[in-house]
């Protein structure tokens, strides 16, 4: 069977639409009708007219979608893609931190289950962070989660003093700060971009941060250059296709790991044959309590009021 002509039959067949992460394999990224990051994913599932969406990434995303799409079928291809650093905030253990810090106006990360979005003021993305946080009053208190990281350099950027949760992302803690600076003795004349969910040691190094459609256009701005790219691998798809003659160059991961660039396992549990048979039997479905779909929506809709 060709696999990717029976996946294009599928979605016109069905009126589907294909959700892409940058993070996914390349044959996913290339037969999806959107590539982006976790904001331009978001805008988009607000806006589909499709009567399904295909979501090829990780569950939060896939129920973010639902979550904007409540009518509309979401399946994901693989219901075990999760997120590490998701699974690092539970909502019963973050709903006791909140009360913990009563009057704190509580922005989460989207990289958050329903659940914690539930239990938020206002969601925000590593492209918009800043933004939503900067929409705060000075004098109100914020608690930040679930990334540390992202919330440190929040913190460095905007001087506000917030209550982080202390979780993380495994991939974008894997790289290697001895590694890199091996590679910046082999390539002085690379430029380093990072994404922010790194830790602040790697962001130090950095002539960029920003999300992974910041660091895309970043590069397309400035083609005639070298990069060493500090975020999950999948993204050196969309970038060899759109700056083809730029060396990339992805940073190293820890000696421990068994591969040279940071992938995240999670993201590659989907794969063609599950893309195909998650159009062909619709499932799984993401099914979210009527309720909690309705709390997570608010601070999702003024997340993309701010942007």
């Amino acid at each position: 069977m060709d696999l990717a002509k029976e996946i294009s039959r599928l979605k016109q067949e069905k009126n589907a639409v294909i959700l892409a992460h940058y993070y996914q394999i390349p044959e996913i990224q290339d037969l999806a009708d959107y590539v982006g990051d976790s904001l331009g994913l978001s805008r988009v599932a607000a806006e589909t007219t499709a009567d399904m969406i295909v979501f090829a990434g990780v569950h939060f995303m896939a129920e973010t979608a639902k979550i904007l799409n409540p009518d509309k079928k979401v399946v994901l291809p693989d219901l075990n893609a999760g997120c590490s650093l998701a699974d690092s905030c539970h909502p019963d253990d973050f709903e006791t931190f909140i009360k913990q810090h009563p009057d704190h106006t509580v922005i989460t990360y989207v990289n958050c289950s329903a659940g914690i979005k539930a239990l938020s003021d206002v969601v925000c993305t590593s492209s918009n962070a800043i933004t939503v946080v900067n929409s705060i009053p000075e004098d109100q208190p914020i608690i930040f989660a679930p990334d540390r990281n992202l919330g440190k350099y929040i913190i460095s950027k905007t001087g506000r003093d917030m209550k982080l949760w202390d979780g993380s992302c495994m991939v974008h803690e894997a790289f290697s700060l001895e590694k890199l600076n091996r590679l910046r003795e082999l390539h002085p004349d690379a430029v380093i971009i990072a994404h922010p969910e790194s830790e602040s040691h790697i962001l130090a190094t950095a002539a960029y941060i920003g999300s992974t459609a910041g660091m895309i256009k970043y590069i397309k701005d400035q083609p005639e250059k070298k990069y060493l790219v500090g975020t999950e691998a999948g993204i050196l798809h969309q970038l060899r296709k759109e700056v083809p003659g730029t060396q990339l160059i992805p940073l190293p991961v820890s000696e421990n790991n068994s591969c040279a660039c940071s992938e995240c396992a999670y993201m590659k549990l989907n794969t063609l044959q599950k893309l195909h048979a998650c159009l062909q039997d619709e499932t799984p479905e993401i099914v979210l309590d009527k309720a909690l779909q309705e709390r997570a929506l608010q601070p999702i809709e003024r997340m993309l009021e701010l942007s």
